[in-house]
């Protein structure tokens, strides 16, 4: 399931804007242009770990990421950057339950049109040490 043009256009940028709930940028390197994806994120920790979920499936930033291994996540003038490892199917269910449970209604009907854990890419991050 592909996002609409005004999702991607208008709805990410509000939602980028407002900060609302505990809403990321996840930024990561697109592959052909070599410039920098921002698509809007709901992180969930489960025990000590950190995940990011796509509720949309297959997106863009699903194939940058799994092409980088490596996405910043920023909020509020905070950007720690990670690198990320996509989780197998089996594995997802946990996360899932726990990521539907922080984003509640705005991710509800994503699910309910795909319930299936195998159309929602889910990525473990670990954090990278600072550089320089």
């Amino acid at each position: 399931m592909r996002p609409s043009p005004i999702t991607v256009r208008l709805l990410n940028r509000l939602v980028l804007r407002t900060a609302l709930w505990d809403v990321y940028a996840l930024e990561v390197p697109r592959g052909r242009t070599g410039g920098v994806q921002r698509v809007p994120v709901v992180p969930v920790d489960v025990g000590e770990d950190r995940f990011v979920v796509s509720n949309f499936g297959e997106s863009a930033w699903v194939r940058n990421l799994r092409a980088a291994g490596v996405l910043t996540l920023a909020r509020k003038g905070e950007r720690t950057t990670y690198q990320a490892v996509e989780v197998p199917v089996e594995r997802r269910g946990p996360v899932l339950r726990a990521y539907r449970a922080k984003a509640g209604w705005q991710v509800a009907y994503y699910f309910w049109r795909r319930p299936d854990p195998a159309d929602h890419p889910v990525f473990s991050l670990r954090r990278t040490p600072p550089t320089g």
